[in-house]
């Protein structure tokens, strides 16, 4: 109904913004992801997704077109509502999301808050074909069965970093540096960290 929302952005918080539209001020519920792309200017555009119930309307804006294809789909899966998709969208990069599904890696979505074995395994079975036919993702993805990258990364959350800044770090030296032993890996990305 809404598709997307063009106005002088009037608040911003990391769950949430207000944009002014001609006059009227309308609050949308925005990932973290899409919170940290949205610039400090006054006029931005969000896309939107209008959801309607009994009780309420709720409009969920997206800077990237992309996440909010993301979004669409995690709803269409039974058991994940907004919230949840949302949840999702704020702890990994819409990206991540769409190559844990089309790689099976159930551990990375039942890894993020709120999100249970058997509906991280109904996302992964609902959407996979999908995310595969819609984004054209390659179907085996090497750097998710990269064990060496998840002990790296265990690794560094136990030294106090977060897993969602440590996973960028990570993800980049295994592209560089595939072959590179768990003690390479978390020394380069102390380095960088």
């Amino acid at each position: 109904m809404i598709y997307t929302i063009k106005g002088q952005l009037v608040e911003k918080n990391p769950t949430n913004v207000v944009i002014d539209c001609n006059g009227v001020g309308y609050f949308i519920h925005i990932s973290l992801h899409t919170y940290s792309l949205i610039p400090s200017t006054e006029a931005i555009r969000l896309y939107t997704h209008l959801q309607v119930k009994e009780d309420s309307h709720t409009l969920y804006g997206f800077w990237e077109k992309s996440e909010r294809e993301i979004f669409r789909l995690l709803i269409s899966v039974s058991g994940v509502g907004a919230s949840t998709a949302r949840s999702m969208l704020s702890s990994l990069e819409p990206r991540q999301i769409m190559e844990a599904i089309a790689a099976g890696d159930v551990a990375t979505v039942q890894g993020i808050k709120g999100i249970g074995a058997k509906t991280a395994q109904k996302v992964i079975i609902d959407l996979k074909d999908k995310i595969l036919k819609v984004f054209g993702i390659d179907e085996v993805s090497a750097p998710q069965s990269n064990t060496n990258r998840e002990e790296a990364l265990s690794a560094l959350e136990t030294l106090g970093y977060t897993r969602k800044q440590s996973e960028k770090v990570v993800e980049r030296i295994v592209k560089e540096e595939p072959d590179a032993t768990v003690e390479a890996l978390i020394k380069l990305a102390l380095k960088k960290l």
